[in-house]
Order: structure tokens, then sequence, then C-alpha cells
């Protein structure tokens, strides 16, 4: 499914788009570009719903984190 998106650029960045992009290529670019920044891929979503489900690695966690909360950041 695809949505319409009003975004506002300036004159530099649209001209950019338009001659190294294409005007029928735009959209594409900027899907291509943000997707890796917004989209969780599945398999990874996935590890991390695995991860969460380790009580054990999860209960070693916040004890890792517990005992070092008071230690400064050098």
């Amino acid at each position: 499914m695809q949505r319409k998106l009003t975004i506002t650029v300036s004159d530099e960045v649209y001209h950019g788009l338009y001659h190294h992009v294409g005007r029928g290529e735009i959209s594409r670019f900027i899907d291509n570009l943000v997707r890796p920044h917004v989209v969780m891929h599945g398999a990874l979503d996935e590890e991390y719903r695995q991860a969460a489900r380790d009580e054990q690695a999860e209960r070693e966690a916040r004890e890792w984190i517990e005992a070092n909360v008071d230690e400064e950041l050098e």
C-alpha cells in the first residue's frame, strides 16, 4: 500500500532531486533512502521479540545495568 505525502524542501533540494533522480523517480528515491531508518526489518524484529522472551538474559542485563548505574562514563 502506498500513501501520498506532501513535504516541503528547498528549491535547491528539489532541483537536485529533479536533475539527479528524475521527475518520475523522486518518490521511490526518498522511500529507499528513508526506509532503513524507519522500518524494522522482519528478521530483526523477530530477533528482538525472541530476545525479550529470554527471561534469563533479560534478568542478567537488568542486574548488570543496576550494578553499574552509579559508575561514571569517562
